[in-house]
């Protein structure tokens, strides 16, 4: 039997980090396979030669994707064509839909008889429905990360779509042991990973920290690091009333297992902080224009942990409602033995009970499914 021949298309650095755990699962069922497409770092250390820099189409927000345009549109059909001309048995994409669904939809045009895995499926739960019934069009099968999406598939009228697992139960481990007390003082902020993100919630973590000082000054704060937003961080903390202590993403999950609290800016890091047994505060702003669309947001929360139990028990502020003094007040009694604390404390472990059962690991679930598709695209 010829070796499998997989064409993968990440979009940004969060699928590079998939494709890449992906990559070995695959390796390890199919030591022959070979590999073509598009990824970053991660990725190019499993054997990867990239068409082209991950960092021309890992770009986010309304402004700067419009800045890139030209350069986007020039990628999704020099990718498209790539993928035609090495014929692999099967596409995968990763992630990052306005770039990876455009490019399947070519590719799908071109070549019906591909199979087209996507792993990681878009938020049509929560945003924009519509996209579940039109993937059906150009998407085989969607593995999904979160417990809840294949039965949200079912009502929306989306592709197949199974749960294979988030990729952090496979560091269960780091984020849990070895067991450290938690530091009564520990305070965790996560402004966020993007360079708009930390612009925007940095000024009002250090505000809400100010009201906390107020009444009680033994505490202190950690700040985890992306690279990608450190001298922005550096520059928006200029204003802050202490100095926290910075560090970077390799002692992240050190941090979390000795933390108190946190205070978070929504996103997967919620999930980690779940995972670890961190209790949150969470928070989240976007600019003006964006607002406007908050009417389409289709869920009742935007904090993952609260999704995969269906219960909103971690508080999150949003918008208007993301207050130095409503964040300063939610962190209080998560400081501190209370009700609160043990409330969130106890559902976390429902958190992990759900993530876990798919049972495996996820990038191997997520291999067996590729490798049924491939050999379909070569019989």
């Amino acid at each position: 039997m010829s070796a499998p021949r997989i064409f993968l298309v990440a979009g940004e650095a969060s699928g590079d980090q998939l494709g890449a755990a992906l990559m070995r699962a695959l390796r390890a069922a199919r030591p022959e396979i070979v590999f073509a497409g598009v990824g970053g770092e991660a990725m190019a250390r499993e054997g990867l030669v990239s068409l082209f820099p991950l960092e021309d189409i890992a770009v986010m927000g309304l402004v700067p994707v419009l800045g890139r345009l030209p350069r986007l549109v020039r990628r999704i059909a020099q990718t498209a064509r790539a993928v035609v001309d090495e014929a692999p048995d099967c596409l995968v994409i990763i992630d990052a839909p306005d770039f990876t669904h455009r490019v399947a939809r070519r590719v799908r045009a071109t070549r019906p008889d591909l199979p087209i895995v996507d792993y990681v499926s878009p938020t049509v739960w929560a945003w924009r429905p519509g996209r579940a019934p039109a993937m059906r069009d150009y998407v085989d099968c969607l593995l999904a990360l979160l417990p809840f999406e294949p039965q949200a598939h079912v009502r929306l009228g989306g592709p197949r779509c199974v749960y294979v697992g988030h990729p952090l139960v496979e560091r269960l481990d780091e984020l849990t042991r070895p067991f450290q007390e938690r530091g009564a003082r520990s305070l965790l902020v996560l402004p966020g990973s993007r360079l708009a993100e930390v612009r925007r919630m940095t000024p009002i973590y250090g505000e809400a920290l100010e009201l906390l000082l107020r009444e009680r000054a033994d505490f202190e704060v950690a700040i985890p690091v992306a690279p990608n937003v450190e001298k922005t961080l550096l520059r928006e903390l200029q204003g802050w009333p202490l100095t926290p202590r910075l560090i970077g993403q390799g002692e992240k999950f050190a941090a979390f297992r000795h933390a108190r609290a946190a205070l978070v800016t929504s996103g997967v890091a919620t999930l980690e902080l779940a995972l670890a047994g961190v209790p949150m505060a969470v928070a989240y702003k976007v600019s003006r224009a964006e607002s406007l669309l908050r009417f389409l947001v289709k869920v009742e929360s935007i904090v993952l942990p609260n999704l995969i139990i269906g219960e909103n028990f971690v508080p999150e502020f949003l918008q208007e409602a993301a207050t130095p003094r409503a964040l300063a007040e939610a962190l209080r009694p998560l400081l501190r033995e209370s009700a609160a604390r043990e409330a969130q404390l106890a559902a976390f472990q429902r958190v992990r009970a759900r993530l876990l059962e798919a049972g495996r690991t996820p990038s191997a679930r997520a291999a067996d499914i590729i490798l049924e598709y491939a050999s379909r695209g070569r019989s």
